[in-house]
């Protein structure tokens, strides 16, 4: 009896088991049909290593690593560091190579639909457009979050303040899904106007087109914990390691921007709720809450990695020499 119970268990077990991973492999499938083949750190560095003309040696030498941990990447033995990304970045960068070819931005026609969160001082009136105040990350668009905390905490300090669930269909939108990095962190620069000393330079153009022809940006979020970080990266405070390292720590989840009338009309309303004056002091408490921890940890970071990357002013000279 007891050996029966145990047979049917494990049996219960491995069906739950098989359709988690089922969902989990749908799940990555949902949204887009992303036909990207990422380069892995091995090829990367392989590559890399061939366009600077260098052994496995004198590459380790330029790093400052040993030979065998260069050998271990090349053979996919290991992964590099977040450290020793940083390192073979800024080597890039000195060497005029664009390293952005081998990140994981890619443009793709999407598919499938994703509910959002979408936060409104007053609330949406008519049909949704591409109307958000000038620079914002992304540009003008529609702004919608994966998660309820961000565009709550944007309208906490409004009365008529509203909360929308909406429905997004990337059916046919060519999409701009871009990864952490400093291609992040200059688009996000060139929406705030803060590339402007760079106008007429190769990396000043690359940015400015990046979003050309998109209907849609999948990119990560930075809210008011990473507001202070960002202005120290534009005032030349802090490095890029110390930047991206601390986007990667407060794991602020991603934003779909809406950038053209076509992307616009292909989202629809769910849901519309309305914020109590006791949801928006809630909100308000929890929201200073979170962005003191979050200016906490993120100035723990920019310290310890202070002596590690390449400052906004060296990324836009070093963006000169690309062509």
């Amino acid at each position: 009896m007891a050996l029966r119970k145990a047979s049917k268990t494990y049996f219960e077990f491995s069906i739950v088991l098989q359709v988690a991973l089922c969902y989990n492999i749908l799940a990555q499938m949902l949204y887009c049909d992303k036909e990207v083949d990422y380069m892995k750190h091995s090829d990367i560095i392989k590559s890399i290593r061939a366009k600077l003309n260098l052994s496995q040696a004198d590459l380790a030498e330029k790093l400052g690593v040993s030979f065998a941990t260069v050998n271990r990447w090349e053979k996919g033995h290991c992964e590099p560091s977040q450290i020793a990304l940083n390192a073979i970045k800024n080597l890039c960068m000195q060497n005029s190579i664009d390293y952005s070819q081998y990140e994981g931005n890619s443009y793709y026609i999407g598919s499938g639909s994703i509910l959002l969160y979408h936060g409104s001082k007053s609330g949406i009136d008519g049909t949704i457009k591409p109307i958000s105040r000038d620079r914002c990350d992304f540009g003008k668009g529609f702004y919608m979050g994966t998660d309820k905390t961000q565009p709550l905490t944007l309208i906490c300090n409004y009365p008529d303040a509203k909360l929308y669930t909406v429905n997004a269909n990337l059916d046919g939108l060519k999409v701009l899904d871009i990864e952490v990095g400093i291609d992040w962190a200059l688009l996000v620069a060139y929406n705030r106007g803060k590339m402007e000393s760079a106008k007429g330079t190769s990396i000043y153009k690359r940015i400015a087109e990046m979003a050309d022809g998109c209907d849609m940006i999948i990119g990560f979020i930075a809210n008011d914990r990473m507001f202070v970080v960002l202005d120290r990266f534009f005032n030349g405070e802090i490095t890029d390691a110390a930047l991206i390292n601390s986007l990667s720590a407060l794991k602020l989840g991603k934003q779909y921007v809406a950038l053209t009338e076509k992307a616009c009309k292909q989202i629809e309303i769910v849901e519309e709720k309305v914020l109590t004056e006791k949801d928006r002091e809630d909100l308000k408490y929890e929201s200073e809450e979170n962005r003191t921890k979050g200016i906490a940890l993120a100035n723990e970071i920019c310290m310890k990695y202070r002596r590690e990357g390449l400052f906004f002013d060296e990324i836009i000279k070093a963006g000169e020499r690309y062509e």
